[in-house]
């Protein structure tokens, strides 16, 4: 860990604060990317590195069923499904046109192969499949995959389908999908293996549709995800995530994983989207690096707080508080501390209290801002307590 993680530049305090968008000095020029709208996100320091046009309204194609993945697996999780049981396939998944896995009405599928034939072939069959078999019937999945995206501040989405193909109305944007991957990959780590399957096939279908669309996982070992999109009206769109390991970010000085997250809409072509998408992941390994300022559950400042059963709370994060920097600049880095002045219990673990500010050298732009909570409850005093502590802050 960098000596200057451990030391403030000074400590700012407010009544009150508000986070606000992040801006960074200096920051390196991203490539030239030959597509319509894109996004590169620091997954590990939850920071966008580079970014065009994500606000802007596209079809998503093949990526819609990123948001059918994050309900089954959430169906699976819930135990409502079972990767083993089997779901039989309807007259209107067996004709789905585009990409299909080549299943048919005289099959009963088991939801494992379901899933891979929709992540991996992209089928549009397997997806209608499982849309059936988890919400009852489409429209009742549909409605259940706006509901979630609702629930995940994807405020600029609408679904209008489980698969992803044209149809009006059925739009979303880079920034949303950014959201509904991280939160995919977050929430279901132990089912994000399905997207790094290079080849299968449903035995019986097609040797010939047994490769998995996204050509990065054959190029880059590091690349393990995520989903590739094509409509006419979409063009060639892929979202491609990789992890790679560097040096001072695991704990005790081991290396540590950083992941980045490559959102790339509307290429020309299945080639010009993996190069595109590598390109963005390139640079943005190389042209910033990610310090790691304190360990998940180290507190960051340790603030008095009054009218409490302990005298101090420690503020920190959970998980290792990251930031991504120009390279070459993490040495420069200085902290500052936002937050409420006094801190009146009661605190519960988890809460935000303040947030930590980054800057760079003599700058004053914010580099990062890093939302800070309370690592352990604090309880109100007893009245005796609370009644000194009125006392000495009338007196403050």
């Amino acid at each position: 860990m960098y000596c200057f993680a451990r030391a403030f530049s000074g400590l700012l305090l407010a009544f009150s604060f508000t986070v606000s968008s992040v801006a960074q000095a200096q920051v390196p020029q991203a490539p030239e990317i030959a597509a319509r709208s894109y996004l590169l996100l620091d997954v590990t320091a939850n920071q966008i590195l580079a970014a065009k046009d994500i606000d802007s309204p596209v079809e998503p194609a093949s990526l819609t069923k990123l948001m059918t993945e994050y309900l089954v697996f959430d169906a699976l999780r819930a135990k409502k499904i079972d990767l083993k049981q089997t779901f039989s396939v309807s007259e209107r998944a067996w004709k789905m046109p585009g990409s299909r896995m080549f299943i048919d009405p005289k099959m009963q599928v088991p939801v494992e192969d379901l899933i891979k034939g929709m992540i991996v072939q992209s089928g549009n069959d397997a997806t209608m499949a499982l849309a059936e078999g988890v919400g009852g019937t489409v429209e009742h999945f549909v409605q259940l995959m706006n509901e979630q995206a609702k629930a995940l501040g994807m405020k600029s989405t609408t679904y209008k389908n489980p698969e992803g193909l044209t149809e009006p109305g059925h739009t979303t944007t880079a920034r949303d999908l950014s959201i509904l991957s991280t939160r995919l990959m977050q929430d279901f780590p132990d089912y994000m293996g399905f997207s790094a399957i290079k080849k299968y096939r449903y035995p019986g279908t097609p040797a010939a549709n047994d490769t998995n669309r996204n050509t990065l996982l054959f190029r880059d070992p590091t690349v393990d995800g995520l989903k590739t999109g094509h409509t006419a009206a979409a063009g060639y769109c892929m979202i491609a995530t990789a992890k790679r390991d560097f040096p001072n970010l695991g704990a005790n000085g081991a290396p540590g994983g950083r992941r980045l997250l490559a959102i790339v809409l509307g290429t020309a072509s299945d080639s010009a989207r993996a190069t595109e998408s590598q390109k963005l992941m390139n640079w943005g390994y190389t042209a910033f690096e990610a310090v790691k300022l304190f360990d998940g559950g180290q507190a960051v400042v340790s603030p008095s707080v009054w009218k409490g059963s302990a005298s101090t709370v420690k503020l920190g994060q959970f998980q290792p508080i990251v930031v991504a920097v120009p390279a070459g600049s993490g040495p420069k880095l200085k902290t500052q501390v936002a937050r409420p002045d006094p801190l009146v219990a009661p605190f519960s673990r988890g809460q935000r209290i303040g947030s930590l500010k980054v800057t760079s050298g003599d700058n004053p732009a914010v580099v990062a801002e890093v939302p800070l909570v309370a690592l352990e409850a604090v309880e109100e005093a007893g009245i005796f307590g609370r009644a000194w502590d009125a006392i000495r802050l009338w007196i403050k």
